[in-house]
């Protein structure tokens, strides 16, 4: 319990005219008789508020699942404790995780003056703020304060409610669903993937049909024709129930922030979950590992059913400065895998990862086909393409320069080898793999 702005208002004034009466006897007799009543009257405003006072009982609702960048109504219901003394004044606080903000427009919404007469009619009082999740994780309500004031003013006695209140925070899957739809060749025409066609070839028998002018005479079956006295056509699609594995740094490498794209990690972990939906939904089996900063493994599974086990298992997962290595994650990988898979590495590479993935490039060729995607460094791509002004500007641009060609010429190597590659921006990056996806697997190196 601590005083309020009436209750220093007053006693300034007492001793004011306090300090007044030793000038005049009328006054300092005044004086005394105000500090005689008013003793009693701040003393027993304070037990009235302190052992009379009502300290009210709170409930929170709030989804218990939530999606990063969705806004997501707070609800508090109030309501009157058994005591029967209730404050003459409540201000409320909501102890919320630092991971959100409050959206109220121009004003904050704490602290709260919530209005009385509700509770002293006995009926519960309501209030609601709006909250944005900034970060993926799990989040926690640490609880409710209550300021309560006394019948004269002079207290304020402040009480905590351990209303808790926990739930996690997933990356906003309903966009992602919401982009995958319920064909994948929308999905592709709105992600800007290209159409990719090929009649009567493929890798998996798919159906026979009647034939049509432009058709291919490798693609004629020959005894169905026979047996029913018209050229028939055996049409073929992708092969179905392939195995795909990412790979995805959380480490430094991608711990950086891309212009308008936030963090570079970030636009990965969302590419990834995308193209997992359209890989489950292609019928391909899908696995998932990190590296870096928490290690994460979930082993390959199929079917769309699979995916909220893949967001519950990576909606926390988060990027640091930690070192990563992507040879000890290719290491680690191939000791999981026990068929043929396609490997979607997603980092950012550099000069000296050249001759350390050296090593294990030519075990990997021999079961599986690799994938190594590079997100691009807008920041030195900037400074690269800059006109420089002075000395110091011109080496930087110069660095930067350098940097990139040795990237390019890395690139370029490991294409020259047999491997696949591809460089991104983060806010193509989900388009660029679907992409490449629908290639590798129409190109039948799989």
């Amino acid at each position: 319990m601590k005083p309020s702005p009436v209750f220093v208002t007053v006693v300034l004034f007492w001793f004011f005219l306090g300090a007044v009466g030793f000038f005049s006897d009328f006054v300092a007799l005044i004086w005394l008789y105000i500090g005689l009543v008013l003793l009693p009257v701040i003393a027993a405003d304070g037990l009235v508020l302190f052992f009379l006072g009502n300290r009210l009982e709170l409930k929170r609702e709030i989804p218990v699942s939530l999606a990063q960048g969705v806004n997501v109504t707070v609800k508090l219901e109030i309501r009157r404790g058994e005591r029967g003394f209730l404050p003459f004044g409540i201000s409320l606080w909501d102890l919320h995780p630092e991971t959100m903000e409050t959206l109220t427009g121009e004003s904050a919404p704490f602290p709260a003056l919530l209005d009385r007469k509700p509770l002293a009619s006995g009926q519960p009082l309501f209030f609601e703020y709006t909250l944005l999740p900034r970060e993926r994780g799990n989040w926690f309500f640490r609880g409710t304060e209550l300021l309560l004031s006394s019948p004269c003013w002079f207290w304020r006695l402040k009480v905590f409610h351990s209303c808790k209140s926990s739930g996690r925070c997933y990356p906003d899957f309903k966009k992602i669903k919401a982009a995958a739809g319920t064909d994948l060749k929308g999905l592709l025409e709105r992600s800007g993937a290209k159409k990719i066609r090929k009649r009567g070839q493929g890798l998996e028998f798919n159906s026979l049909r009647d034939y049509q002018d432009g058709d291919s005479i490798r693609a004629v079956d020959w005894r169905a024709t026979s047996r029913r006295r018209k050229v028939i056509i055996r049409e073929y699609q992708e092969e179905q129930d392939q195995q795909i594995l990412f790979l995805l740094d959380s480490g430094y490498r991608l711990n950086r922030t891309d212009n308008s794209s936030g963090l570079q990690f970030d636009s990965a972990l969302e590419a990834v979950l995308l193209l997992s939906w359209v890989s489950l939904k292609h019928g391909d089996s899908v696995a998932v590992g990190s590296f870096g900063s928490g290690k994460r493994w979930l082993g390959p599974r199929k079917g769309l059913s699979f995916f909220p086990s893949l967001m519950n298992g990576l909606y926390d997962l988060s990027s640091t400065t930690f070192p990563s290595s992507p040879f000890s994650a290719l290491e680690d990988a191939l000791a999981h895998l026990k068929r043929r898979t396609f490997i979607i590495l997603i980092s950012n590479f550099r000069e000296e990862d050249g001759e350390s993935l050296s090593w294990i490039l030519k075990r990997i060729e021999k079961r599986h086909l690799l994938l190594l995607v590079s997100l691009r460094e807008s920041e030195s791509e900037n400074i690269a393409a800059r006109k420089p002004q002075g000395i110091e500007e011109a080496l930087e641009t110069a660095a930067a320069f350098s940097y990139l060609a040795a990237r390019r010429d890395l690139y370029k190597s490991w294409e020259h080898s047999g491997l696949l590659t591809m460089e991104s921006s983060a806010e193509n990056l989900s388009a660029a793999l679907i992409n490449r996806y629908l290639s590798v697997k129409r190109s039948g190196r799989l």
